[in-house]
């Protein structure tokens, strides 16, 4: 790797797993906006929390709009914040996610920030109750709310990056680490390596079939993604 690599990392299924909780904080958000309970929820993965918060209203009959979403965007992280001490409980930090944070941070020339479908606020909860948020440029990140397309999510990301540097930041610069299809294919519509995990609902096949190259069972192989990291 010649000069500087920016990591993109997703949270959910990627560095975390919150173990149920985390429908229970938004099924209790969604309640508290719309005055109807949760009894079903949109497909989550890989998507932004906008879209996610947009089609579950439909699926109960509702129609939503943005003042609604930050509504519930605000009631979701005064959620986590409220049960930070349960989603440390009974959620987990994923296998090898510390070590990877840490030797990616320890490699010069790499920036580690995240690339998540979470509002930043939810965002930097759940990375700081597993402490794992030590070794994140949140400035550079890109998050549930800043648009609804995950692909456009690199695109922000790599622009933040670029305000930060003075000066552009190329694709190959950067380097995706997700867990799902989405994330898969965000990073190959813009040009950005990816380096897909199989630690989430979706396969070493499925990550396959979207396009991915580079695929880890998990991130306890740290070695494995130090070196993808530098190589990608």
């Amino acid at each position: 790797m010649a000069g500087r690599r920016i990591v993109l990392w997703d949270i959910d299924h990627t560095l975390i797993d919150t173990r149920g909780v985390g429908r229970e904080l938004s099924a209790q958000a969604f309640e508290q906006v719309t005055d109807v309970p949760m009894v079903k929820q949109a497909k989550i993965d890989g998507l932004t929390e906008s879209v996610i918060f947009r089609e579950t209203a439909k699926l109960h009959g509702l129609r939503t709009d943005r003042y609604d979403f930050e509504r519930f965007a605000a009631a979701l992280a005064k959620a986590h914040l409220a049960r930070a001490a349960d989603l440390r409980k009974r959620g987990h930090a994923l296998p090898g996610a510390a070590a990877a944070l840490d030797a990616l941070g320890a490699t010069p020339g790499v920036l580690q920030t995240v690339l998540t479908g979470n509002v930043r606020s939810v965002a930097e909860i759940k990375l700081q109750v597993f402490g794992l948020d030590g070794r994140i440029r949140w400035d550079i990140g890109a998050f549930g709310e800043d648009d609804d397309v995950r692909a456009e999510l690199v695109r922000i990301a790599l622009g933040r990056a670029a305000a930060l540097f003075g000066a552009p930041v190329a694709p190959g610069e950067a380097v995706l680490i997700g867990d799902t299809p989405a994330d898969v294919e965000a990073g190959l519509e813009n040009g950005v390596p990816v380096i897909a995990v199989a630690s989430g609902r979706s396969s070493a096949d499925d990550l396959r079939d979207a396009g991915a190259v580079h695929i880890l069972p998990s991130l306890e192989v740290t070695d494995a993604v130090v070196a993808m990291v530098r190589e990608a």
